[in-house]
């Protein structure tokens, strides 16, 4: 017996708008940052001429890539993307793959939050604001001494980091999701499409 299809179908319908909408994101930020490249590359390249690179393209590189890896991870969860053995899988019954996925499922799910956790310590030692407190509350420690950011540009650390927990909690919700989703799929004995 499913648990809920109804609600897990209409929660599925909003998850893979959230997903695709931060893997969107993921990639125009990606894009963008392949175009800062080329173009800092050329300034490297006609150096003599006038041009010159962008200022701080490494930093840019790091934080863009670093946001863009946490964007795509819920809608490979979502669908299914991660790497998985499917030689070993594809011969078997449809109920034991299903169950087989739930395993995965339930496995991602729990590397999902312990991502989430430690991203999340990571935010609150670069994040410089609030009380101590407010801080405690929120399990950040106490607040730097000296807030942290980028050599070149000067970047406050805790951006990047902030919106990476923002990829990493939204993968974590799709993982918890794609366990109920695999739990409904074994009681009816097959997986449908991801």
């Amino acid at each position: 017996m499913a648990l809920a299809p109804r609600w897990e179908a209409a929660t599925g319908r909003v998850m893979e708008r959230m997903a695709r909408g931060l893997a969107y994101f993921g990639g125009f930020l990606l894009a963008a940052v392949a175009g800062m490249v080329c173009v800092s590359i050329i300034g490297r390249a006609l150096d003599g001429f006038g041009l010159s690179p962008i200022k701080g393209d490494y930093e840019l590189v790091e934080a863009g890539c670093a946001i863009a890896v946490f964007a795509f991870l819920p809608w490979c969860q979502l669908k299914r993307g991660h790497v998985a053995v499917d030689i070993v899988v594809q011969n078997m019954h449809p109920r034991v793959k299903a169950f087989s996925g739930l395993v995965g499922d339930i496995l991602l799910a729990i590397v999902a939050y312990v991502i989430l956790w430690r991203i999340w310590l990571g935010f609150g030692e670069k994040f410089p604001y609030g009380s101590d407190g407010l801080r405690a509350w929120f399990g950040f420690g106490p607040r730097p001494f000296f807030p942290e950011t980028t050599y070149e540009l000067e970047i406050p650390t805790w951006i990047p980091y902030g919106l990476s927990v923002l990829g990493a909690a939204l993968f974590f919700v799709v993982a918890l999701y794609t366990v109920w989703r695999s739990i409904n799929w074994v009681s009816v004995g097959y997986e449908a499409a991801a």
